[in-house]
């Protein structure tokens, strides 16, 4: 019984390992979302950070600013959503389907 619980311990201590990388992979991973037509861009990395917002300058328009301000966010919760799907199948491969609480 030993044995058992030190390889247990060595397997987990081996998932622990990967799951660190795989975070640190996610953090340079990128996704992209746009709205309006491409409007509005944004880029999320695979930690949930906005990476950088680009807006045409076309849609900047001073007498319409909720417009403006739906198109980012729409694009931010899409790249939001996206990044997390991204982190989300990673940890799949990684934990062989398990879900493992608090990981994303």
């Amino acid at each position: 019984m030993k044995g058992g619980m030190g390889q247990m311990m060595k397997q987990a201590q081996k998932l622990q390992s990967k799951m660190m990388k795989l975070q640190d992979d996610l953090a340079k991973e990128t996704t992209e979302s746009s709205s309006g037509g491409g409007m509005v861009k944004v880029v999320v990395t695979g930690k949930q950070e906005i990476v950088s917002i680009e807006i045409e300058k076309e849609v900047v328009d001073p007498e319409d600013v909720e417009m403006l301000q739906d198109l980012v966010v729409a694009a931010v919760n899409d790249a939001l959503a996206k990044s997390q799907q991204m982190a989300n199948e990673r940890m799949g491969k990684l934990t062989g389907g398990m879900n493992i609480p608090g990981m994303f």
